[in-house]
């Protein structure tokens, strides 16, 4: 387990490994052809569920370890893209390792594809990524009214299900996506937007459409 870890922009990963950790016994060893590895990163919904995973991505490449120089710039990128305390700690008790990959597959509710390090390259955050956690909680905790009022957006056999809850997975540009926990088993549903969107205007009306009235006052809140 990486103290800290980030996908850069050119589909490699950064991993901060403690100084103990035997992994780093076995990059050292294999010098400038790298270690083979594979790096499993899990995708958690917003809010406690039966099962919390809502998908996985699993990177299959070589690790290496960069130069102290090389390592400090990009212990700085990271830093830029998501500041973590514990990045002081390079040179200080951990290190820097780099994994170029050769091959990934990502799996969800939605199905299984593989990628090409190209693919993941070319990958670039959902507008909407960074807040989609704090706000999908704070709408079950605070409005779940919200969620009611989608009852009827779901496939028949849901409907007529009395033991249905239902529960924020995910929110991306596309849609919302919902997981609906029966009494003996769990359903993946999405509901999708009229259309891709990417500002949060666009957000308040697609979902205004979905759910009426009561997420206009829910959203003002969230906000």
């Amino acid at each position: 387990m990486p103290l800290v870890h980030h996908v850069r922009a050119d589909g490699s990963t950064a991993m901060l490994l403690p100084d103990d950790d035997p992994l780093l016994q076995r990059v050292r060893a294999a010098g400038s052809d790298g270690h083979a590895v594979m790096l499993e990163l899990t995708d958690r919904a917003p809010v406690d569920l039966r099962e919390p995973v809502r998908g996985l991505l699993w990177i299959t490449g070589m690790l290496r370890m960069p130069t102290p120089f090389c390592a400090r710039r990009i212990a700085v990128g990271m830093a830029e893209a998501m500041p973590d305390p514990r990045l002081l700690d390079l040179g200080h008790g951990a290190t820097l390792v780099r994994l170029d990959p050769g091959s990934a597959v990502l799996s969800d509710g939605e199905g299984t594809a593989a990628l090409s390090p190209l693919d993941l390259a070319a990958a670039v955050p959902d507008p909407f990524c960074r807040y989609e956690t704090n706000w999908l909680a704070h709408l079950e905790s605070a409005h779940p009214t919200v969620f009611t009022a989608l009852h009827r957006h779901l496939p028949a056999y849901l409907r007529d299900d009395r033991s249905a809850r239902i529960r924020p997975l995910g929110l991306d540009r596309f849609g919302l996506r919902l997981r609906v926990e029966t009494h003996d088993q769990d359903h993946d549903v999405r509901l999708a937007f009229e259309r891709e969107i990417r500002t949060l205007d666009e957000l308040r009306e697609q979902m205004s459409k979905l759910v009426g009235c009561p997420f206009g006052r829910a959203h003002r809140h969230a906000s």
